[in-house]
């Protein structure tokens, strides 16, 4: 399993039932094909539907059909679609039980930022900012370390920040983080991964939970 794939699946078993829950681009989106059997979970695309399933097939692609990233996606039986004007009134009206966003950078009061690295083009930050405020839950998708090794999981974000102190959880392919005093705790590590390897990749500061366990992936 690649990083990617190892959050994903984690990610999943967020999922609670009958639980309204928007996945945002990327790995978030990607957590739709491993939705536990038995979850009745209720995807939203912003971008308007409710009630989506995995990615489609070759036999199943509905070029009609298409998530906020652009990706294409399956609607299930029960499905709605609508325009974004709803789909945004349901986020901002607090109908959304949790959201699950890609990040930058995390920090350890719980703020998060990804949307904008200073001198690279972003069209914008788009709902994120209404997701960050309008769910009830926040989980952040996140790589731990970036391509040259440094951490992404930080004392606090050098990267302009998309909401503060909102983040519930963090996910990424090495561990599970909640928040404690305004600090990271550490709940879980990957299988294979120890908590002193994470620990060395952590640039924040870590309170290791008296049962930490390894993820169920």
């Amino acid at each position: 399993m690649n990083a990617k794939e190892v959050i994903a699946r984690r990610v999943a078993l967020e999922f609670r039932d009958g639980d309204v829950v928007n996945l945002g681009f990327g790995i978030p989106n990607y957590s739709a094909d491993f939705i536990p059997e038995g979850v009745n979970v209720i995807l939203q695309a912003e971008n308007g539907a409710l009630r989506f399933g995995e990615t489609p097939t070759e036999e199943n692609y509905n070029p009609n059909l298409a998530n906020s990233g652009g990706a294409p996606i399956t609607l299930l039986p029960g499905a709605a679609t609508f325009d974004i004007q709803t789909s945004f009134a349901i986020i901002r009206g607090g109908h959304v039980d949790a959201t699950v966003l890609g990040a930058l950078e995390v920090s350890q009061d719980a703020s998060i930022a990804n949307w904008l690295i200073p001198g690279k083009f972003a069209p914008g930050m788009g709902g994120a900012m209404d997701l960050l405020v309008g769910a009830k839950r926040v989980i952040a998708a996140i790589q731990h370390v970036d391509k040259n090794g440094n951490s992404k999981v930080l004392k606090e974000c050098s990267l302009p920040l998309s909401a503060k102190g909102v983040v519930s959880r963090v996910i990424t392919e090495l561990a599970v983080f909640d928040f404690q005093d305004g600090k990271y705790l550490l709940r879980e590590v990957a299988p294979g991964v120890t908590v002193e390897e994470v620990l060395e990749k952590t640039e924040g500061d870590v309170i290791v939970a008296d049962d930490v366990t390894t993820m169920p992936i």
